[in-house]
């Protein structure tokens, strides 16, 4: 289990009881370290959840049974214009998360009424995106710069350079950078600890690696 997706899990398992529960129960559950409990019940904290500890009999960690995100309600021009962003974005290359991107688009569109959504088919059929898209990526680097970004763990990456000599790079993403014809990494070269940018189609392969801790 990813650690987003152990979030998401640790979360709605508190959610779920009655009564709090013990790191070392949910460290067991998870399979995962006390420590790596802590840490993520810190994020969870962080990211404004209502986690609280308990202490005494039935004590632990518990999260408000009432928090969930609240629905959001779109109309059908609202999600037309969604939609149309998101469309351009993945049809033009501008963002490399291409796959999450599309997903989300999919789910806006199946929140609509049938009528709403036919409505949206219409609109989108008289947009048209004209120009050049950003040069290409592979999809396995895309999903792996993903993961490593979002879940903030070190990436390995062969990188082809300007001379065509390549070469196998650790680095840890600062930031991605986008423009109208190439995304970049801006990264930590964690051999060298040096900075510098990595184009995202001169990466033949990459791979997420786990950060170094307990």
């Amino acid at each position: 289990m990813q650690r987003t997706e152990r979030l998401f899990a640790l979360a709605e398992y508190l959610r779920g009881r009655r009564t709090g529960v013990t790191a070392e129960v949910l460290a067991e559950r998870f399979g995962v370290t006390v420590r790596t409990i802590y840490r993520d019940l810190d994020s969870l904290r962080a990211s404004s959840m209502p986690v609280s500890a308990e202490r005494g009999r039935g004590g632990g960690y518990a999260l408000d049974r009432s928090y969930s995100l609240p629905p959001v309600n779109f109309t059908a021009r609202e999600a037309a214009l969604i939609v149309a962003l998101g469309r351009f974005a993945i049809d033009m290359r501008l963002m490399p998360f291409a796959g999450t991107l599309e997903s989300a688009l999919d789910k806006v569109r199946a929140a609509l009424s049938t009528s709403a959504q036919r409505e949206l088919l219409t609109r989108l059929r008289e947009l048209a995106f004209i120009g050049v898209p950003s040069l290409p990526s592979k999809k396995p680097v895309r999903e792996a710069l993903e993961r490593a970004w979002f879940e903030q763990q070190p990436l390995r990456i062969t990188y082809v350079d300007s001379n065509f000599l390549e070469t196998v790079r650790d680095v840890r993403v600062m930031s991605v950078i986008m423009n109208r014809h190439e995304t970049r990494i801006d990264g930590e070269d964690l051999t060298t600890k040096e900075r510098r940018h990595f184009r995202l189609d001169h990466i033949t392969r990459a791979e997420v690696l786990r950060a170094a801790g307990p």
